[in-house]
């Protein structure tokens, strides 16, 4: 498993895998394993690392921390935090949506910008959906008055129930195939969840504000872990009382 919070930090202080092997001396493939493997250097390495980077070393590799219990775990589980959707690195969607073999699950009002940088997504799902891939969509209904008030709390109204409708027909080619399940929801979100096998994004709510310019965890399930269970459970109580989406209906 890639070391993801050490290419993050890396990418945000601008610093190379050669900075990091020039500054500590050690081979770049070295370098390169630590991110790729996600292997955990020895000590000194991961000090020289850290100071470099300008974060504490357990930071960059939480699993020193698992002898703390819940502490442990609960750290563990969480890769980065940032400060609104837009600095989610396009790299890291384009990872997951590419990636994602066995669970891919999706809880939003539209999600119509995942679509928008990524058109293929449909049919690249019909086609790991016959490898045995499971996909989950919950999608806003556009008629439900939850919808019509999220969209005037964000200030565009009727626009988001037509951008639901756009998601919906984007959505077309992936309708029907086996292992890929649409549906609509009327309730009240709290946060837009996306599931990548065992990654998950939480683009958090807040309210008068557009999901964009908030807050996103990204969350790695680990063993004993707590959040990423925590956040799939809401998922699971939406799409037990949302609504199946047939072809004609997103049309």
């Amino acid at each position: 498993m890639s070391n993801e919070r050490l290419r993050t930090q890396m990418s945000t202080r601008r610093v190379t895998t050669l900075d990091v092997a020039t500054a500590l001396q050690v081979d770049p493939k070295t370098v390169e394993r630590w991110v790729a493997t996600g292997r955990v250097p020895h000590q000194r390495h991961r000090l020289a690392t850290a100071e470099l980077l300008g974060v504490e070393e357990t930071y960059l590799w939480p699993q020193l921390l698992a002898g703390d219990g819940n502490r442990g775990s609960g750290t563990s589980e969480v890769v980065a935090v940032y400060p609104h959707r837009g600095a989610v690195p396009g790299e890291l969607w384009d990872r997951l949506v590419d990636q994602a073999q066995s669970d891919v699950s999706v809880l939003v009002y539209s999600g119509l910008f995942l679509l928008d940088t990524h058109p293929d997504l449909p049919r690249s799902l019909a086609t790991r959906a016959a490898r045995g891939m499971r996909a989950r969509f919950l999608y806003g209904n556009p008629d439900s008055p939850t919808v019509a008030w999220r969209g005037e709390e964000e200030g565009i109204g009727e626009n988001l129930a037509a951008r639901i409708r756009l998601a919906l027909t984007y959505m077309g080619p992936a309708m029907g195939v086996d292992g890929i399940e649409i549906r609509q929801h009327e309730s009240i979100l709290y946060n837009s969840l996306y599931r990548f096998d065992d990654e998950l994004l939480v683009n958090t709510h807040v309210m008068g504000s557009p999901a964009p310019s908030n807050p996103v965890l990204h969350l790695r399930r680990v063993e004993g872990g707590h959040l990423f269970d925590h956040y799939l459970r809401s998922f699971e109580r939406v799409w037990v009382e949302a609504a199946p989406v047939e072809r004609a209906t997103a049309s």
